[in-house]
């Protein structure tokens, strides 16, 4: 009885030590500096801006490689830690390309750069010629009974839309219908040719100056035609605002009437235009080879280890592209080697915590092309997809001022909302929903890869109060520094809002992984869909 007792007590002391010992790590504070000194080798010159397919981003990797080997992470691609995914680079020949717009017989011809961009994103047709119509903001949403289309003959035509939705409209389904596959079920489904889509002045990230610079970076889409999501489209233009007045001569409707009711979010009108476009274009398309990277965290529990938290974040940025103050090199600091140095100290930190279920950790590719490396992996899934319970995305959180609120990018839409509130509470930050929702930051980052597959997925930012310095600061940050070479280590940060951050996404990705219960869509979220399609 004696030696019972005591071998009873010895073995309620070592548990008590063991959950003592987990408390005072989860409650230990990541400080910053080890995801700045992530960050620093990530963004240096050395790795060129990691765009896909590059030498710079290969040379990332195998640091990335060197991180996990050192950190005991498993691999879980296809050759390891890779998963080879095959590009088509594409390029527009601008010397054999154009673009006019007519009427009555007189052709208008426009510059390339100043007042409209050709995409190439799409694969697009040598030649265009077709007539134009304005649809609004170009939606059909039948549920919200929105139909931008109702009424207009687009057959053979070519749409231009206002970026934008009306304000009933959530920003996630706002964002959702705004999407790369959302537009091009709808010109299958009518019959248009394509777009040309005039950005919302109130919601540009960036100045049109270096917008038209973009477009001398190359595009992408997969060799595999079978999951290009691009659709039928032959034509995509993204028109200049400040040029867009010429659209709507002679139509009764001015520009400046259109934007105005799209910064307020007001229903637009929808009519013939009484131009015809004329297009031609030249691609330069070269085969390109790039990689995602996946490790995995074996989860702890035998009857819960068979699930994947996944944890993703991209790797890649926009390489050497067009000088902007002399620098050429796009080095992507916040973009995103921000949230790739944050999967680093994720798992340097994660498996000391013993997780039930298993971690998957993610660097994709290709996102700056229009998320091709998550969309690939979501077409070719190295787990089971029903293995995986929700997806945690990071991608440049911003930590450019103190924490005092959390922006969570879908935030209402699954219990990975209510877990995420939980864990930002107990480091004393607020949460707030997208305040921003003309800029469709719900489908504009990886996340939304898992969604689409009815996986219960969440973004976050360092966030600010609207009207606050701290949005000032943000949006400053916007217009000098996204996408530009300035996104670079010269620029300041905040370690200590960057720690908390990590303290947040680390917290949650445990009380995932930790719950019996698997994370669900709200019974009343748009996106909830998606996982009834799945079966999940």
């Amino acid at each position: 009885m004696f030696n019972h007792n005591l071998r009873n007590l010895i073995t309620g002391l070592a548990l008590a030590l063991v959950a003592t010992s987990l408390t005072a790590q989860t409650d230990q504070h990541f400080d910053g500096k080890s995801w700045w000194d992530y960050v620093k080798v990530l963004a240096d010159d050395n790795m060129e801006g990691r765009d896909t397919g590059s030498p710079g981003l290969a040379r990332a990797q195998a640091y990335v490689i060197e991180q996990l080997k050192k950190d005991g992470i498993q691999p879980a691609g296809e050759k390891g830690f890779y998963q080879p995914i095959k590009f088509v680079s594409r390029r527009m020949d601008e010397s054999q390309s154009s673009l006019a717009l007519s009427s009555n017989g007189k052709e208008t011809p426009l510059v390339l750069g100043d007042d409209a961009i050709l995409s190439t994103r799409i694969d697009a047709a040598p030649k265009v010629d077709a007539p134009l119509v304005f649809a609004g903001y170009g939606l059909r949403i039948p549920e919200m009974h929105i139909d931008d289309l109702a009424g207009l003959d687009v057959k053979g035509k070519v749409l231009v839309i206002f970026s934008g939705s009306p304000a009933e409209l959530s920003a996630a389904l706002s964002a959702h219908y705004q999407s790369t596959l959302q537009r091009a079920k709808l010109l299958k489904e009518t019959g248009a040719l394509g777009y040309i889509v005039i950005p919302n002045p109130a919601s540009m990230d960036i100045p049109w100056e270096r917008i038209k610079l973009s477009r001398l970076h190359p595009s992408m889409g997969y060799a595999d035609k079978s999951i290009d999501e691009s659709g039928p489209a032959q034509i995509s233009v993204v028109f200049n605002p400040a040029s867009a007045p010429k659209l709507f001569e002679g139509t009764g409707h001015t520009f400046d009437e259109i934007a105005a009711l799209g910064k307020d979010r007001k229903p637009l009108p929808h009519f013939p235009l009484n131009l015809e476009v004329h297009a031609k274009q030249t691609l330069i398309k070269q085969n390109v080879e790039s990689s995602n990277l996946i490790g995995k965290i074996v989860g702890s529990d035998p009857k819960l280890k068979n699930e994947y938290v996944v944890m993703s974040a991209h790797l890649d940025h926009l390489g050497i592209g067009e000088p902007i103050n002399g620098d050429k090199i796009y080095n992507g600091a916040m973009d995103n080697g921000s949230g790739s140095a944050l999967l680093l100290d994720m798992a340097a930190a994660i498996p000391k915590l013993k997780p039930k279920r298993s971690v998957l950790l993610i660097w994709v590719t290709g996102e700056e092309k229009g998320l091709l490396g998550s969309h690939y992996f979501a077409a070719h899934p190295t787990v089971p997809m029903k293995s995986m319970v929700a997806d945690i995305n990071t991608d440049m959180f911003l930590p450019i001022y103190p924490m005092k609120i959390l922006t969570v990018y879908g935030l209402a839409e699954s219990d990975l909302g209510d877990d995420v509130t939980a864990a930002a509470k107990k480091e004393g930050v607020t949460v707030q929903p997208d305040p921003e929702p003309l800029r469709n930051l719900f489908i504009r980052s990886d996340q939304y890869s898992f969604i689409k597959d009815g996986i219960p997925a969440i973004a976050m930012k360092v966030g600010f109060e609207k009207g606050s310095p701290e949005e000032k600061l943000n949006q400053q940050w916007l217009h000098d520094r996204y996408h530009a070479p300035s996104d670079d280590l010269s620029q300041p940060v905040d370690l200590q809002a960057a720690g908390k951050y990590e303290d947040i996404i680390r917290d949650l990705t445990l009380e995932v992984a930790n719950d019996a219960k698997r994370p669900e869509w709200k019974p009343d979220s748009f996106f909830r869909r998606f996982a009834d399609q799945q079966g999940k």
